[in-house]
């Protein structure tokens, strides 16, 4: 037998879906939309700015950024949403959820408005200063994690969470998308308004003053939807699991809740300290007691993270790089800078919309339904079979008359992506931990998948060079060739089906009967009555 749950928390378990549930979707989710907005908008002007600042129109071919600072471009905000996410968890289990979330919304709007600036049109300045403001929007982006998960878990109630959780998370496929439109749409007006030429027909023409703009407007309109949502952030109450759990504040809970609910609920001060008293309910992260009860657990999500995120952020940083390596957008001589980027993020945006949208919200409609091991099980499972089977015949994908079954097949791997692991990966660790070690526990192994997205960040701009030392341009060393790459993207997404054996199932379970927080004081109670069960080895 477990201890009786608090009504407070009872009340948020099997509460009707209400308004609030979908206003806080939305706060959570608009979060997330910027933080998919600003990590992969810079893959839609990396090209342009090889283009703006390394171009020598000596050259036959238009300038690329060379290696070591495509890496940093690609990579850096990664390298700050590692840091953020794992400060910014700790320091949400330490001074609450919603204290913290305002801080991060205001880094991401100062940050996404200043990797927009630089201090001069040398190429060192710009692309130093877009490295600089890159790293702390990535930092804010960080807190957005483990925060927004914390605060949707602990606000749904056990029948729907996992869509409430999933539905967040899903924004950030509208993030995604909306950076490929805006691309669009910025770099159409733009290419249009001054018919630039080709770099083939004008190499000096082709690179028009405008363009400069073109990639600083791309990556400034972050702040936008992050600015617009500080206002709500700020109104919602702090999460009544963290008050009266972590907090122990038994009368604030209670008041916070019954104006969100819209009903009475009793502070049970009593209950309260005798819950946050139990030494069997205050075990640190780093104790014994978390190893037994959660370690494999923990191993189990940031593996999965890990393997994931290397998989999905290669194929979205460097879909571009793909499409190009087909032949399904046409070599750089033939466009100007400014018309570059509209095919890009034609590209892009088709895929995101036909592709990537609709797996996120797959998961959010069947999650509850199907379990989140089941979909991530899936998820693994037909990345791993798209990946080979673009892999093993890429030279059959690179004949015009097969491209487009080659987006197709590719498009599949970000449906199942997104139909699995991309967000079971999100949800289940905001679930699964005690509500002290909640968010920190989030960000550890949302940090582990960030160091899966800057292995493929990096590793993934060195592999996918062309094995023939004679076919790389701008200084890029020979690699192993897109088709070994995505061989590789295959055995690491194999290698994230087994891991997924180590992540229980947690649908239709309260938070705290995942936890154990409701059966910790009997099981304490057994053992004092029975001291010498200890089994002699």
């Amino acid at each position: 037998m477990g201890k009786e749950q608090l009504g407070v928390l009872n009340a948020l378990d099997v509460a009707k879906t209400q308004w609030y549930h979908f206003t806080a979707i939305v706060i959570a989710g608009m979060g997330f939309f910027t933080d998919a907005y600003d990590l992969f908008c810079v893959s839609l002007v990396t090209k342009l700015l090889g283009r703006i600042y390394y171009t020598d129109l000596t050259h036959p071919k238009p300038g690329t950024l060379p290696p070591n600072v495509a890496a940093a471009v690609n990579g850096v905000a990664l390298c700050g949403t590692l840091a953020g996410q794992l400060f910014f968890g700790w320091l949400g289990d330490k001074l609450g959820r919603k204290k913290v979330y305002g801080i991060t919304l205001v880094l991401m709007v100062i940050c996404s408005i200043a990797s927009g600036l630089s201090f001069s049109d040398h190429p060192k300045s710009v692309i130093t200063t877009l490295c600089f403001f890159r790293f702390w929007l990535g930092f804010g982006i960080g807190g957005d994690y483990p925060l927004s998960a914390t605060i949707m878990s602990e606000y749904a109630n056990k029948k729907t969470r996992g869509a409430f959780i999933a539905a967040v998370f899903a924004m950030q496929g509208f993030g995604i998308l909306t950076g490929g439109i805006v691309a669009l749409i910025v770099s159409a007006a733009f290419d249009k308004s001054f018919k630039t030429p080709t770099y083939a027909e004008n190499r000096a023409a082709s690179l028009a003053p405008q363009a400069d703009f073109v990639w600083r407007i791309i990556v400034m309109f972050g702040a936008i939807p992050a600015a617009l949502t500080y206002y709500w952030r700020m109104k919602m109450p702090e999460t009544a699991r963290y008050t009266a759990l972590v907090a122990k504040n038994a009368k604030l809970a209670a008041a916070d809740m019954s104006k969100v609910l819209q009903v009475e609920l009793e502070a049970e001060e009593e209950k309260v300290a005798k819950l946050t008293e139990d030494r069997s309910n205050s075990f640190g992260l780093f104790s014994n007691e978390f190893a037994k009860r959660h370690g494999w657990h923990l191993v189990g999500t940031t593996t999965t993270w890990f393997l994931l995120d290397i998989a999905f952020y290669s194929q979205n940083l460097f879909q571009k790089d793909i499409f190009s390596a087909i032949g399904w957008i046409p070599s750089a001589e033939k466009m100007n800078a400014i018309h570059e980027v509209y095919r890009i993020a034609r590209a892009q945006t088709l895929i995101a919309m036909c592709s990537t949208v609709p797996g996120y919200w797959f998961t959010v409609a069947l999650i509850d339904y199907m379990g989140r091991f089941a979909i991530q099980l899936m998820g693994f499972f037909f990345m791993t079979v798209f990946m080979f089977a673009l892999a093993i015949p890429y030279h059959h994908w690179t004949l015009k008359p097969n491209r487009i079954g080659f987006v197709v097949i590719y498009s599949l791997t970000f449906f199942f992506a997104n139909f699995g692991p991309n967000a079971t990966t999100f949800v289940v660790p905001a679930e699964i931990f005690p509500a002290r070690l909640r968010s920190t526990c989030h960000g550890i192994s949302a940090a582990a998948g960030k160091a899966g997205a800057i292995v493929g960040a990096f590793g993934f701009l060195y592999a996918a060079q062309s094995k023939d030392p004679t076919k790389t341009d701008a200084g890029y060393p020979p690699g192993i060739g897109v088709k070994n790459a995505l061989i590789m993207l295959g055995v690491i997404n194999f290698f994230g089906m087994v891991f997924t054996f180590l992540v229980p199932e947690s649908k239709g379970k309260s938070l705290e009967e995942l936890t154990g927080e409701n059966e910790e004081e009997d099981e304490a109670t057994e053992e004092q009555a029975t001291p010498n069960r200890t089994i002699q080895v």
